[in-house]
């Protein structure tokens, strides 16, 4: 066994053992690409049947109705699909605990950020916006 560990090939290579915390963090993945489907087709399918693209439409379009909802929905759903990917690929290839940590650390505030503006930007139309 390299380095005295008890833990099998598959299970060192899973890098998970017997936690299973990686089939939740796939499963996951799989969840949001699927949920956003629906949601990126309703996005632009109303973006494209807007009468026009200029900002007081645009932004009017957004205020209106269960569109602050389903945008929201879209952000949040895009920003964790985004989030755990870019999670995935850091685990994969950054080996240095250090850089590691910190990246995966950069990562999570970055798109926790992304999140909330992205919120913030939604809402304040939704909630400001001129009739």
């Amino acid at each position: 066994m390299k380095g005295g560990s008890l833990r099998s090939p598959l299970s060192r290579a899973l890098g998970h053992g017997a936690a299973k915390d990686g089939v939740g963090h796939w499963w996951l993945q799989r969840v949001t690409s699927v949920a956003l489907v629906p949601l990126t087709v309703w996005f632009v399918f109303a973006l494209v049947t807007l009468p026009s693209l200029e900002y007081a439409v645009v932004r009017a379009w957004l205020a209106a109705g269960w569109t602050p909802v389903l945008a929201v929905l879209l952000v949040l759903v895009t920003v964790h699909h985004s989030a755990s990917g870019v999670q995935v690929v850091i685990e994969d290839y950054v080996h240095a605990k250090p850089l590691k940590v910190s990246a995966l650390l950069l990562s999570q505030f970055v798109h926790a950020l992304l999140a909330v503006a992205c919120v913030f930007a939604v809402s304040k139309i939704a909630f400001l916006a001129v009739a």
